[in-house]
Parts: C-alpha cells; sequence; structure tokens
C-alpha cells in the first residue's frame, strides 16, 4: 500500500531529478509550483542570486475572496494569470517551467496553460 509519505517522497526525488537540469537565471528566471490539497503557489526565482522576483498564489488576498476554494483548476488558471501579470510589471516575459515534480496534469498543466496565454514564454 502506497502511504502519503512514500508518494511525497517519490515527487522530492522526481523534483530534484528536474532541479539538476532547471536553473532560472536573471535573464530567464524559474518559474516554480508547489500544489497542497487546499492551495497552489508560484514564483520566480534567479536561482543565480537566490531571489524570488515575483510570487503569486490562492492565498493571495487579490485572489482569496474571488475563488473561494484555492484547490481546484479554476483557482489554478487564476495564480497563472497572476504570476503572469507581476512578472510583465518588472520586465520579465521569458521564464523556465519547474513543475516541482508533479505531473504535468490537473492544476499545474492549468497554471501553465494560464501563464502562456497571459504572455509568459517557456
Amino acid at each position: 500500500m502506497i502511504t502519503k509519505g512514500d508518494k511525497n517522497k517519490a515527487r522530492l526525488k522526481r523534483h530534484l531529478r528536474v532541479r539538476k537540469k532547471i536553473n532560472g537565471t536573471v535573464a530567464r528566471p524559474r518559474l516554480s509550483v508547489f500544489r497542497s490539497s487546499k492551495h497552489i503557489y508560484a514564483q520566480l526565482i534567479d536561482d543565480v542570486s537566490g531571489v524570488t522576483i515575483v510570487s503569486a498564489s490562492t492565498q493571495d488576498k487579490e485572489l482569496a475572496e474571488a475563488i473561494g476554494n484555492g484547490g481546484n483548476i479554476d483557482a489554478a488558471s487564476k495564480v497563472g494569470e497572476l504570476i503572469a501579470k507581476r512578472a510583465q510589471a518588472k520586465g520579465v516575459s521569458q521564464v523556465v517551467f519547474d513543475r516541482g515534480g508533479y505531473l504535468y496534469h490537473g492544476r499545474i498543466q492549468a497554471l501553465a496553460t494560464a501563464a502562456r496565454e497571459a504572455g509568459l514564454e517557456f
């Protein structure tokens, strides 16, 4: 039987494997995604200097009132739009996508699609 801890360990192993290859820079930061059962978080990270450029999540004041439940595909799409809008305000248009070890499916895919449609290139 697979327990929750085993699934998270497998995800973390996948995430480390992906992180060996993906690195964010000033010109092309890393769009990192974290998904919990109730919320989804996204941030643009410059790995060279170790700085988060912008972030967005379902717990932001702008989104929290509008979406209610943060653990669904609609909420992930809104976070994708918001992170793209904030990135463009900082002058970032190209990113490297880091799915965080999650499968590119469901909420992760919805966030990526919404960010692309809002103007981010990856």
